[in-house]
């Protein structure tokens, strides 16, 4: 399931607490294994993963143990790029390399006008 901006909070929990039991059985790891590597108690770990609310620090701990710790980054990252001034700045480099008209020749050309 694709979690989105309509997605209710329940349901994302469940998801993702499902893909971290995933997560965890790819590595080969029991619940009780996964638990004392991050330091967070059983307990904890079978919440999350049944899709309840749980810490954000614990779920770093979990995501540190699965070596996932890059998707934190990526879950938030530290230069959040703007599609608006990324348009802004694409407009301002055309602009300025639009050759400028040189002496003599008209910069605008209406097309009844084009011999």
């Amino acid at each position: 399931m694709k979690i989105t901006a309509l997605t209710p909070t329940t349901q994302a929990l469940r998801e993702l607490g499902q893909r971290l039991a995933g997560v965890r059985k790819q590595h080969g790891l029991t619940q009780q294994q996964l638990a004392a590597t991050a330091g967070v108690g059983v307990a904890t770990l079978r919440r999350i993963e049944d899709g309840k609310d749980g810490r954000l620090g614990s779920w770093v701990r979990l995501l540190t143990a699965l070596q996932l710790d890059v998707a934190l980054d990526e879950l938030l990252p530290e230069e959040i790029r703007s599609p608006l001034a990324e348009v802004k700045g694409a407009r301002g480099r055309r602009s300025q390399q639009k050759p400028s008209p040189s002496a003599g020749e008209p910069g605008f050309v209406w097309g009844d006008q084009r011999g």
